[in-house]
């Protein structure tokens, strides 16, 4: 029987917590340190996880600890920092997304995972959705044909603050384009993976928030392939709790699924999945709740799993590059007012 595999938490706040539950939940893992960046909630960290040791710094709980794989959960400006670190140390990386808020510090992640020979996932957990994973399966089983049109819409009300209200400081969460629609662009580009990769990009958003017209409110992006395949990613913070929709069309049918909760962390949600194959209409049943609060205990599992060598990540380091690298390129093609060309985005 192999022995548990040992998780260092870095980051306590409202979504640590649930990878920390996550990890607490898996009787493959043990959860052995956890940074958290106040006194008030490393005094709830041990109390909720006595066996751990606490630290108030990252660097410290690298250099102290033996641990297999580092969870960083940490505001996004300061992951680089804190993965190098870890890398540098020979232990495994899985990363919240965005990878980082810059192209250059994403590359420099990824070039540090295969400098140290160490496994790097990045946190695009709708991967592991029993619903948005569906989708891929639907898709690749060629039940819609080839996919020539992808949307993944969202709706909800503003995001959190965050601790010290990170969120709503650009030099910190670098792009509400980063926060969300990253997820998006991750699933549209998964979906659409068989038309190679996208060539050309642009986007639309806007802001109610006269002081933070660059944190847009309303966000839209469309981008295509060589092949004539294209995807919509679009999202709107001004609005209400939190719908999702996806919608894929391929030269032989469609597909149609949509969740909906009074929160993004709701526990008993309202999903479905309805499939086209041409000429018949199906209603998927789905097994497992769908939701990023189950979604994350699959990918605490399947980050077990990379750790003892014995699956790959479900999103990799490439595909968060990529992911990045397309929110990033939305918002110049929004400041240039024009479409863009990808380019070699990633691999140039």
């Amino acid at each position: 029987m192999s022995s548990p595999v040992r998780f260092a938490l870095a980051g306590f706040g409202a979504w640590g917590k649930l990878h920390a539950q996550s990890i607490a939940l898996n009787p493959d893992a043990r959860l052995v340190a956890i940074t958290a960046p106040s006194e008030a909630s490393r005094a709830e960290a041990k109390a909720a996880y006595p066996d751990a040791q606490i630290f108030a710094d990252a660097a410290e709980m690298i250099a102290s600890v033996e641990f297999d794989i580092i969870d960083i959960v940490t505001p996004s400006h300061t992951h680089r920092e804190i993965a190098l670190a870890a890398m540098e140390k020979g232990r495994h990386v899985l990363l919240e997304k965005p990878m980082a808020i810059t192209l250059e510090d994403s590359k420099a992640i990824v070039e540090a995972a295969a400098k140290h020979g160490v496994k790097l996932a990045v946190g695009h957990e709708l991967r592991l959705s029993s619903q948005w994973g569906e989708i891929k399966n639907i898709i690749s089983r060629g039940s819609i044909g080839e996919p020539q049109y992808v949307l993944v819409e969202l709706s909800r009300k503003p995001y959190r603050l965050g601790a010290s209200g990170w969120r709503y400081d650009q030099s910190r969460v670098g792009s509400w384009v980063l926060e969300e629609p990253i997820h998006f662009f991750d699933l549209a580009r998964w979906y659409l993976e068989g038309a190679g990769d996208p060539v050309e990009l642009y986007a639309y958003g806007n802001s109610r928030d006269p002081q933070r017209p660059q944190l847009f409110d309303n966000f839209s992006a469309m981008f295509k392939y060589a092949n004539g395949a294209y995807a919509v990613v679009s999202q709107t913070l001004a609005a209400f709790e939190h719908h999702q929709t996806v919608k894929v069309s391929g030269t032989k049918g469609a597909l149609w699924a949509g969740w909906s909760g009074a929160l993004d962390r709701t526990l008993e949600p309202s999903y479905f999945l309805k499939v086209f194959d041409g000429e018949n209409l199906e209603q998927v049943q789905i097994e497992k709740h769908s939701g990023e609060v189950f979604e994350l205990r699959e990918e605490i599992a399947r980050c077990i799993q990379m750790v003892r060598g014995e699956a790959a990540p479900a999103a990799s380091g490439r595909d968060g590059l990529w992911s990045a690298g397309l929110c990033l390129l939305a918002e110049e093609a929004i400041r240039q007012g024009k479409p863009l060309p990808v380019g070699q985005l990633i691999d140039g």
